[in-house]
Formats: structure tokens, sequence, C-alpha cells
């Protein structure tokens, strides 16, 4: 699992190992909750760990936070704390015959008075099955289970397991905890970074919230550079290379910003909108993806304010499919702008779903017999299309005719808003509403 502090390595080395043979993440591994960075809301003063830890109590945890934030770290320490025996393992390389064997090891030093921190690297990875395995040993105590995933637990774990465990969510390193973090590893590396004030900023932001990252960066540098070099971005960046953005397209943080995303263009800034299409293309997301969102955002969210974002939307797709990466991009940013600076109504897709839902609820009711065809003597003779009037017919272009089944009554499901097209439409509507009731009335 990533995490801040690696366990890759056994916790008993040799004497004789020297340190600096070691990763310089699993040196600076912090000994104490103390000297961990960043996870305040968590390990500070006031946090909840340090709550739980002062009832005397602790209790089965999932540790849910993005890559090198300090979960395997956190277990660990938890487990020394408490004078639990620490016990790790992880759902990519274990099964359930793996599981029993811990189990059984955990209830052998329960008996001998040992409780058991069992540390679950990935848990998310374990199917359900093997999640309800976890379940009776968590009931009675033969374990405290401590698992750790990147990916939301409302989605990847058992709501079994969720209610016996409470989720602790950790956040990315911020710039501070990052900066505090280099400056640890310098102390251990023996110097200062060779970066003038510029590059130390790039580095910082390469790391993006990752603390292993940011370790095993500056392990890269001390390694290429000697006592007289100091780099600037530029060289910076040519050394170190970039590091991909945390983006997974099939996980929570494809949804988190394609909803940024849409609300942004909702909320009318094309900036932020902007922002959020290009993190999106620049972490890898498929452009016909995003083309398939706006052209959603097009009907749901802009409408008949603007009957012509629907077809430049759709233009759109057909000017990426005919460019192609990268020039057909810029055709689905002009979109993210259009749609952002738009006129915004919802007025269709509330009544579209008004209407469905009705639909769903009445059955089939009959339409008036007024507006049905009659292809045939035997409907003619039963009054189909009996008493219609052609629309085109009449002074007005409208007829005035009840369209509605009887059993339904007269609906009104569209309410524009007053804002772009709709204006116009609602004139319309106003129009057509005062001919109705003079021709009833009449």
């Amino acid at each position: 699992m990533s995490d801040l502090f690696p366990d890759d390595l056994p916790s008993s080395r040799p004497a004789e190992e020297p340190s600096t043979d070691r990763p310089l993440a699993d040196r600076l591994r912090p000994k104490t909750l103390d000297e961990v960075i960043g996870q305040g809301h968590i390990i500070g003063p006031d946090g909840t760990l340090r709550r739980m830890l002062a009832s005397g109590r602790l209790g089965s945890l999932i540790l849910w936070g993005p890559p090198g934030t300090g979960k395997t770290t956190v277990a660990r320490l938890l487990a020394d704390a408490v004078d639990y025996r620490f016990e790790q393992i992880s759902a990519i390389f274990s099964g359930v015959a793996d599981l029993k064997k811990v189990f059984e090891t955990a209830r052998t030093a329960r008996r001998a008075g040992q409780r058991t921190l069992l540390f679950v690297d990935e848990i998310h990875r374990f199917n359900r099955a093997q999640q309800d395995s976890f379940l009776p040993v968590m009931e009675d105590g033969t374990v405290v289970l401590v698992g750790a995933t990147t990916e939301n637990p409302s989605f990847e774990l058992n709501a079994a397991l969720l209610s016996r465990a409470q989720v602790l969510t950790f956040q990315s390193l911020s710039r501070d905890d990052l900066d505090a973090l280099a400056r640890r590893a310098e102390q251990e590396i023996g110097r200062a970074l060779p970066l003038d004030a510029d590059a130390r900023e790039t580095l910082i932001s390469l790391a993006d919230g990752d603390g292993r990252a940011l370790l095993g960066l500056i392990e890269e540098i001390d390694a290429a550079t000697g006592p007289e070099d100091l780099l600037d971005r530029d060289g910076l960046t040519r050394l170190v290379q970039r590091r991909a953005p945390i983006y997974d397209k099939a996980q929570e943080g494809h949804y988190n910003l394609i909803s940024a995303l849409h609300k942004t263009v909702r909320g009318s800034d094309p900036d932020a909108a902007l922002y959020y299409f290009a993190r999106m293309l620049d972490g890898g997301e498929d452009p016909m993806f995003l083309a398939r969102r706006l052209i959603r955002m097009a009907v749901e969210d802009i409408g008949m304010a603007d009957p012509q974002a629907l077809p430049i939307a759709v233009a759109a797709r057909d000017a990426y499919h005919m460019l192609g990466s990268p020039e057909g991009e810029l055709a689905l940013a002009q979109v993210v702008v259009y749609l952002a600076t738009a006129p915004k109504s919802n007025a269709v897709y509330t009544a579209f779903k008004a209407a469905m839902s009705l639909a769903k609820q009445t059955g089939s009711p009959m339409p008036p017999m007024t507006i049905l065809n009659a292809p045939t003597k035997l409907m003619k003779g039963q009054g189909y299309g009996e008493g219609y009037i052609y629309d085109h017919d009449t002074p007005e272009g409208f007829s005035g005719q009840e369209y509605f089944p009887e059993k339904i009554g007269r609906q009104d499901f569209y309410q524009p808003v007053e804002r772009g097209f709709e204006r116009e439409i609602q004139k319309r509507l106003d129009y057509f509403a005062k001919l109705r009731a003079s021709k009833r009335d009449g």
C-alpha cells in the first residue's frame, strides 16, 4: 500500500547494516506519534486518535486517504502506544488461507495475554466474502482491525465491516508539511538540497501532497548532484522528470473531478471549469467521456435558456473525432467556456422528471379520442378522431384543444425560468394560455 513510510523492509535488521543503505523514507520513519508530520486532526492534541488513546480504548479503524500520508506509520505507532502485538498483511498478496493463519495466531497470542492489532494493507482489495471473515474476530476481540485504503470506503467496503470500524480520513500533506519533511530529510542526508527558491517550490509541488514521493525525489536529487551544483526550476524538472498526477479514471478521483467540473459549469465559473477540465485531461481521462458529460450539461443545466448549447456541444464532440488529440481538445475547452457562460435553466430537466413520474404512476389511460387517428371504418365509427381541429386551419394556428387523458386532466410540467431564450418561451406560453382560456370560455 502507498504510505508515507513504507514497510517493505523487515522490522529487524542486521546490526551491521549501514543506515545509508536503507531508503530515506525508512530512515526517517517516526518512532512516536509526535514525530508524524501532518494529520493534526487525527493525531494532534485534540485529534480523534489522541482522545481514543487517552480513554485507554482502541477500536477498529479504517484509515482512508491518498498515498504517502502516513497510514501505515500511524497504524504501527498505535500498536506501540497500546502495547499490542502488530501484525501486517496485504490484501494484494493474501487469501483466505492466510487470513485463517493470522486469526489463529492472534487467538493464541490472546490466550497468552497479548492483544493483536491487525493492519490490513489495501483492505478494499479483499472481496466481500473475505471482508466478512473479519467480522467474528473483530466482535470477539481476537483482533483490533486497522485497515488502510486509498479508495472511498463507502464504495469498496461491506456495510457490516464499516459499522464495526471508525473511518478516519487522512489528508494530503500541505505545503508546510512537505517543507518540514524536506528539512528533516536534509538533516538526515547531511546537506541542504541544491535548489534555488523556485526549484524548491517546484519540488514541493511535484510531490503533490505525497510525503513518500517527496522523499523519493529528494533521494534522486541527492544522488545526482554534487556539492557545487545548484538547480533552478528547469534543471530540477529535467533531473526528476514529472510525476503523474494522482487520478484514477475508474475510482473516486474520477467521480470527484467530474462532479467539480459539472458544478462549476452550472455555477457559471468558466475559469474553474477549465481548471477541472484540464485536470482530468492531464490525468489521462478519455476525452469522449468529457464530451458526453458536456452534452449532458448542455441539456440538463442550460436547456431552452440557450437552445444552441446542445448543437454546439455535439459539434465539439464531432470536432474532436475529426481532429483527435491534442487539437480536438481545444474544441471541448471552447464548449466548457460556452456552457459555463450560457444562461442556465433546468426547467426541461425538471419537467421531464415530473412527466416521467406521472407516467409511471398513472398506468395507461387513453388519450382523448379527438386526437386519435381513425385508419379503419370501425374506429371512425367508434369516434376516433371525431371533432379534431387542425391547428393550421385556425387564425392563430392554435386550436386550444385538450390533449391530456381525461383521467389525468391538464398538467403544467414545464415552467420556464426568466433567463435567456426562455423569456421568449414564457411569453409564448402565456399567449397560448390566454387563447386556450378564451376558446374554452367562448
